[in-house]
């Protein structure tokens, strides 16, 4: 059973297309890159590692646009006259969105400790990472939102060199984006995108030094990238498109609920934006809204819903469920980056949430606050990896390391149990080490 306007198909999970519909949602991949995308930017981040700064320049040009003599030239650094040619509604929101920002983020700072256990220190040390790179997305749109959902966590974590990448026409034509870059002090931008920015992170050029860790979202060619450079530099997560989850009862808003689904929608046109609800009136009222929303759309720009059609035709649909329990068994099952609840009943369920990168509770709480100004980063586990990942932190900068320090007692006391283990293992030379601790040190 299911009925669609055109815009919006919708299937009764109790229904053979409608499980059909919940196993492709639920077996969807992270990244979204497929083997010819992975083909095609391993060429990429190949000709960087191997030519250097040539291959970058070369990429740069073929991909970005954008001709340049020499690397050096896409250097940038952010400058005081940027920040303060933003209008002061832009600036008072930006320093909101950071100290919100750094609110959240800091109330959470990875701490290592000591433990003296009979004779026995034992110390975990917390060390932030000495250089990062943060990638910056700006295709259809340009995005000063993630520049403070990275570079803040990365700060407060301590990381002692923090570099950003962003396509050469996001950095040339927003003063926004070159704004906030000013504001947090980023003084290390590279004007360059895609794989080629990740491979020259990854692997260093003659001009780019090397990083320890890329993060930040980014496109198809980003995630096929970050896939093939891990290993040689820690990568944050597998990103895919955009993605949301409203699970609404019949007390939600229609409008707000179509407006909140339009909001992800517009990001890409593989962007997921999915109802689940158990009223079929409310399925209907805000389908019929979609519609009215994608007309005003067009009527503000010629061709400005053309994304967010697509995107709910081919990748969006909503599931009417039997009941609010079913509602959140299917959110589960999905595990969406972002997950919204509305209605009373669905609302009073948010505790129970397991597998969402981030979940907003309430009419009052659109995932366009995540987006900005909430706190939580924005840069969240896609692909139905909020199974078993996090969204970005403080913790994703920083690396453990332990200490151990034994007195001579402590030592002939655990020597004998390491011989044992060792010898059921058959490493001779390990007992033999351990060995050695049981007898009094020679003076």
């Amino acid at each position: 059973m299911s009925f669609s306007s055109g815009i919006f198909k919708t299937y009764k999970l109790a229904s053979r297309r409608g499980e059909k519909a919940l196993d492709r949602l639920g077996a969807r991949g992270a990244s979204g890159a497929d083997a010819k995308t992975l083909r095609q930017a391993r060429k990429i981040v190949d000709g960087v590692k191997r030519k250097g700064d040539a291959g970058l320049l070369d990429a740069v040009a073929r991909f970005d646009g954008f001709e340049a003599a020499t690397v050096a030239r896409l250097a940038r650094q952010p400058a005081p006259r940027d920040w303060e040619g933003m209008s002061p509604e832009l600036q008072g929101a930006v320093d909101r969105a950071i100290e919100s920002v750094r609110r959240f983020h800091g109330a959470h700072l990875p701490e290592g400790y000591t433990i003296d256990n009979d004779g026995v220190s034992l110390e975990e040390k917390v060390l932030p990472l000495r250089r990062v790179g943060l990638y910056v997305p700006g295709g259809r749109f340009v995005y000063p939102s993630s520049v403070l959902m990275t570079v803040n966590p990365a700060q407060l974590a301590g990381v002692e060199e923090i570099v950003v990448v962003t396509p050469p026409q996001a950095w040339q034509e927003s003063v926004a984006l070159r704004g906030t870059l000013a504001r947090l002090g980023v003084t290390e931008v590279w004007a360059m995108g895609g794989a080629q920015a990740v491979a020259a992170l990854a692997y260093g050029t003659e001009s780019v030094e090397r990083v320890d860790m890329i993060a930040g979202p980014g496109n198809v060619w980003v995630a096929a990238a970050k896939e093939l450079v891990r290993g040689a530099v820690a990568v944050d997560r597998e990103a895919g498109p955009s993605e949301v989850v409203i699970v609404a009862d019949a007390d939600a808003p229609v409008e707000r609920v179509a407006a909140d689904l339009l909001a992800q929608a517009e990001h890409d046109p593989l962007a997921m934006a999915v109802l689940v609800t158990p009223d079929r009136k409310l399925a209907k009222a805000v389908t019929a809204e979609l519609g009215e929303r994608l007309e005003a759309m067009e009527e503000i720009e010629e061709g400005g819903s053309a994304v967010a059609r697509q995107s709910l035709a081919q990748s969006s649909l909503c599931l009417l469920v039997a009941d609010a329990e079913e509602a959140l068994q299917v959110a589960e099952r999905i595990a969406p980056e972002h997950l919204q609840l509305m209605g009373s009943e669905i609302e009073s369920m948010a505790d129970r949430v397991r597998c969402a990168g981030a979940t907003f509770v309430g009419a009052d709480t659109p995932t366009v606050f995540g987006d900005y100004v909430a706190g939580p980063s924005h840069v969240l586990p896609t692909g139905g990896t909020a199974r078993f990942s996090s969204g970005l932190g403080t913790g994703d900068f920083v690396r453990r390391s332990h200490t151990v320090s034994c007195s001579p007692e402590a030592s002939r006391r655990l020597a004998a149990d390491a011989a044992v283990l060792a010898d059921v293992e058959g490493l001779r030379a390990h007992a033999a080490s351990a060995r050695l601790r049981t007898r009094r040190s020679e003076s």
